[in-house]
């Protein structure tokens, strides 16, 4: 039987993803940052705190400033939602994700949890929300992939040994596995520790590789239930992709093979 291998878009077997939260005017310059060396990433709003201070981008500059990345719900007023009832917490993301959907045009589909709130209640509502993923705090110092998408811990905040995991990423060699590096934070703390040096040099460091996607949060998601979707012979000899975009796999440690959307291939 063929041993078979999912891949990332493109064939990758590495990715990296960014993830920052609240939307303040900071953002401006780290998607300056991420635009230059070509890293992408998701930005988690709170639609009802924008006319609340000054110092948050517009919601009018939220189309053009976030092209090319993912705009996700921080819930409508950033409460500690684990202490919130249901129903005020299914009311601050779904009013988010409507408030956000009509900035952006696109579907708001993942979750950071605000102030890494959250409940076994909570991450059972989401799918109902139409919620598909929820990123929790904390660094888990592992480029290995999330077991539960609604508990999805990052590698790393930006200032727990960034440069260092870094160096660990674009190290990793074998491709047999999968590797996902993750990196979390508030843009905002880049002017409180004025340490734009350290996101400046990390971008530097992991950016314009030849053997990395640089993908949104949503992306990875959508990526990974594609290659479930994958119609396969009970004897790998062949598959059939359902889905409406192509899908990489590798065979027998072989170079990566495209799956074109809607095509039967025999491998």
């Amino acid at each position: 039987m063929n041993k078979v291998y999912c891949c990332y878009p493109g064939g990758y077997h590495k990715a990296l993803t960014m993830s920052y939260d609240d939307g303040k005017i900071a953002d401006r310059r780290l998607v300056e940052i991420f635009n230059r060396y070509g890293i992408r990433g998701t930005f988690n709003l709170n639609s009802g705190l924008f006319d609340r201070d000054e110092r948050r981008i517009r919601p009018e500059e939220v189309p053009e400033l976030y092209k090319g990345h993912e705009v996700a719900c921080h819930t409508v007023t950033h409460p500690t939602i684990a202490r919130s009832p249901l129903a005020e917490v299914a009311d601050e993301v779904l009013a988010d994700r409507v408030a956000l959907e009509k900035m952006t045009g696109c579907p708001v589909r993942g979750l950071a949890y605000p102030n890494g709130s959250l409940s076994e209640e909570i991450t059972r509502l989401l799918p109902a929300l139409g919620i598909e993923y929820g990123r929790v705090v904390g660094s888990s110092d592992s480029f290995a992939l999330p077991e539960d998408p609604y508990r999805w811990q990052a590698t790393c905040h930006h200032n727990h040994r960034l440069l260092e995991l870094g160096e660990q990423f674009n190290a990793l060699f074998k491709r047999q596995y999968l590797y996902l590096m993750y990196v979390w934070g508030h843009s905002y703390e880049f002017d409180d520790k004025d340490n734009w040096d350290l996101i400046e040099d990390f971008c530097r460091l992991v950016g314009g590789r030849d053997d990395v996607w640089y993908c949104t949060n949503i992306e990875f998601i959508d990526a990974m239930a594609d290659f479930r979707r994958l119609r396969f012979a009970a004897d790998n000899s062949f598959v059939y992709n359902p889905n409406a975009s192509s899908c990489w796999i590798s065979v027998n440690d072989g170079a990566p093979i495209e799956l074109p959307a809607g095509e039967l291939v025999r491998l």
